[in-house]
Formats: structure tokens, C-alpha cells, sequence
């Protein structure tokens, strides 16, 4: 990326995912790398397992934290639903990374709507530039479920210009000491799985 280009990134789940972490660790990522960085994030019923979205941008100098449709280089969603219905932050050819977990959303569980049965399918369809993965799975085999967010920042570090080492240092200025440990480990299986 040219020092001079704003660089876009969104992130969206459900509450309680830990949406709000990962974009702290975007965040401080990008600082630490030497760029102006602006983060929004809304989650007003993210302790109620509704929606959430975090947005990072980072430049040289960056102006507003509001994300515009269509120009986000990532997308990082830890639940496959959100992933669509955020889809309109892409720009056409960016980089989508999807855990394939399903949550049903309190809409589904009154009646009000039904979840998709084929979301893969809708996915692979919407997207060019897809990696779908199970980061759920991959933290519950390295002991935590609380780890699928950082499981998923490690993929999609691969698709930004921010250097590993500079992730790893965010990590461990973001997360209690007691988990550093394991979210690193946690961010290394999720580069691997990119690779």
C-alpha cells in the first residue's frame, strides 16, 4: 500500500463474539506500524447477541472513522450471516475471511425469520475473494472458544500490508497477561490456516 492510501477494514458478529477486541488489536496494529488510525464501532445491542460492526481506518491521515459502501479492503466476520448483511462495505475484489459459525439471532428464534439453510452457498456466491473457515472449531481445539476472534484476525492479517510482528506486539497490549499467551497462539494457527 502506498503511505499516502486510507486502507479500510470491517468487522461484524454478534455480541459477545469479541468484535470490539479485534478491531482494538486492528487499531493498535496499524498505530504501531505508523499510521493515523480512526476507529467507530456500534453495538448497541451487543450484549443481547444483536449485531455489532466495528470499523478501522488507517492512512497517512485519516479524516473521518465512517467506513464508505464499497471500499473496505476487509471484511472479517465471525458469524456468516453478518458477512452478508455487510456485505456493501467491500470493494469489489476485497478480501472476505468468514468463521462458519451460526448463531441464531433472536429474530429466528421468535419466528419472526427464518436462517438461510444453505449460507455457505450465499456466501461463495456473493463474494470473489472468500476464505471460509471454522475459527470456532479452531479455538475450542486450542481450549478456548473466547480465542475465535483472534483465530480470525490471524487469517485476515494475511491480507493487509501490517507486519506479523507488529500484530503480535498489539496482542500483547491489548489482552490480559494471563491470555497473552494463548491468543498468540491463537493468532499463529489462524496465519497458518491462511497460508
Amino acid at each position: 500500500m502506498n503511505r499516502q492510501d486510507t486502507q479500510s477494514v470491517v468487522l461484524v458478529g454478534v455480541g459477545g463474539q469479541g468484535i470490539l477486541l479485534a478491531s482494538e488489536i486492528v487499531a493498535q496494529t496499524a498505530m504501531k506500524a505508523g499510521y493515523d488510525v480512526k476507529t467507530n464501532e456500534v453495538h448497541g445491542m451487543a450484549q443481547r447477541g444483536g449485531s455489532v460492526i466495528a470499523q478501522i481506518r488507517y492512512g497517512s491521515q485519516v479524516n473521518s472513522p465512517l467506513v464508505a459502501k464499497g471500499t473496505a479492503r476487509v471484511l472479517g466476520a465471525l458469524e456468516r450471516i453478518e458477512a452478508l448483511r455487510y456485505a456493501d462495505y467491500l470493494t469489489p475484489g476485497g478480501l472476505v475471511v468468514v468463521n462458519s459459525q451460526a448463531i441464531t439471532p433472536v429474530t429466528v428464534s421468535m419466528g419472526a425469520a427464518t436462517y438461510p439453510d444453505n449460507a455457505e452457498d450465499m456466501l461463495q456466491d456473493q463474494f470473489e475473494n472468500l476464505i471460509y473457515f471454522d475459527a470456532a472449531q479452531k479455538a475450542i481445539e486450542l481450549g478456548n472458544i473466547r480465542v475465535a476472534n483472534v483465530v480470525l484476525l490471524g487469517v485476515l492479517s494475511t491480507g493487509l500490508d501490517l507486519p506479523a510482528e507488529t500484530w503480535r506486539k498489539s496482542i500483547a497490549t491489548c489482552v490480559k497477561s494471563t491470555y497473552q499467551e494463548l491468543n498468540l497462539k491463537a493468532f499463529e494457527e489462524g496465519r497458518n490456516m491462511a497460508a
